[in-house]
């Protein structure tokens, strides 16, 4: 049957091409606390990796088993928390700057500087024994193996670490004279105080073991268990960080007390219950501000002004960075002492 012009097969009429949605982007990942927090940690762990290989290599040298010369990364002597605090005392009172270990005492200062304006932000973004430890936490939460002990528990423990804080600071402030504290700096064993270090956990003693095995095994039960009932630096820093003007502010009003706050804080600091977050614990992460639903509830507030959440991260490397470039401006960064004697030290010390 022939069809006319006007019937034929809509097949043959052009079409309008079918409709498609425009392709949408992927919304960009939002920068939150804790990506924030991580990603600053793995930088700092990279970079340590980098110069415990490198220190490693100049102890090589200065014992003798290598003839290739490395020079020792000054950063290692931010590792050296007694010597630094005596260096620190002399330091106010006679204004002479530690030669052996300068770079230790000007991380020393810039730590607790942090840590007077930024809460302990050391603590929370830089320090490796604090990433290992928050790590092992998260890990003992996943395996259903943390619990949070009772409030009278929980402060007996926190009171462990102010015990050899207060003995440091009895030793360095009071019990020795600077003439005292002159002659240790100068000792050989203060010289090679860093590589003392080293070779601790080099030749680790089956009590060392043990007892690193029972911090490991503390901190998957117990969330952050270093930092929180060990650490007598971290205890040195929450004491300054009570004065600092940076703290977590909480809207009674538009909270819940769901408690999201406290389980996600490092520290399980009963956020929910204060107005103002000043406790010695706090790292001024803001995970606690991440984990809140409500919105305006929890904020981080400088001078009782809203500030962003990356106001302690920002402030802290931006003072330690500071500091370094100070230090190396002004000549207090690397040792005096000449490497060939550092060298002698190290064979007396460790018969290289």
């Amino acid at each position: 049957m022939n069809q006319s012009a006007d019937s034929a097969p809509e097949a043959a009429q052009p079409t309008a091409p079918a409709h498609t949605p425009l392709a949408t982007k992927p919304p960009k990942r939002r920068i939150t606390p804790t990506l924030l927090r991580r990603g600053i940690q793995g930088a700092f762990a990279i970079f340590l990796v980098w110069v415990g290989w490198n220190f490693y290599l100049y102890v090589q040298w200065a014992t003798g088993k290598s003839q290739a010369f490395t020079p020792k990364p000054p950063s290692v002597e931010g590792f050296l928390p007694i010597s630094e605090l005596m260096a620190a005392r002399r330091l106010f009172e006679t204004g002479m700057w530690d030669v052996v270990h300068p770079a230790g005492l000007t991380l020393f200062l810039a730590i607790a500087l942090m840590a007077l304006l930024f809460r302990k932000g050391f603590c929370g973004y830089i320090c490796p024994v604090g990433l290992a430890s928050n790590l092992l936490g998260r890990l003992g939460e996943r395996l259903g193996l943390n619990r949070n002990p009772p409030r009278k528990l929980e402060l007996a423990l926190q009171a462990i670490k102010y015990i050899p804080l207060v003995l440091l600071c009895y030793f360095s402030f009071f019990a020795m004279s600077v003439d005292e504290i002159d002659s240790f700096m100068g000792a050989p064993f203060n010289m090679v105080a860093d590589s003392s270090m080293l070779f601790f956990f080099l030749r680790a003693s089956t009590t060392t073991l043990i007892v690193v095995g029972v911090i490991v095994a503390a901190s998957l039960v117990a969330r952050n268990a270093w930092c929180r009932f060990l650490c007598p630096y971290g205890a040195f820093l929450g004491i300054l960080a009570l004065a600092s003007p940076v703290a977590v502010r909480r809207n009674a009003a538009t909270c819940t007390s769901c408690r999201r706050c406290q389980r996600a804080c490092p520290s399980a600091i009963a956020v929910h219950e204060k107005t103002r977050v000043n406790s010695p614990e706090c790292l001024g992460c803001t995970a606690c501000i991440e984990a809140c639903p409500q919105k305006d509830c929890l904020h981080l507030s400088a001078a009782r002004s809203r500030v962003p959440f990356w106001t302690v991260a920002a402030g802290c490397l931006v003072l330690l960075f500071a500091a370094y470039l100070w230090a190396v401006g002004t000549g207090h960064w690397v040792s005096e002492v000449p490497p060939a004697m550092l060298r002698r030290f190290h064979m007396i010390q460790f018969g290289g």
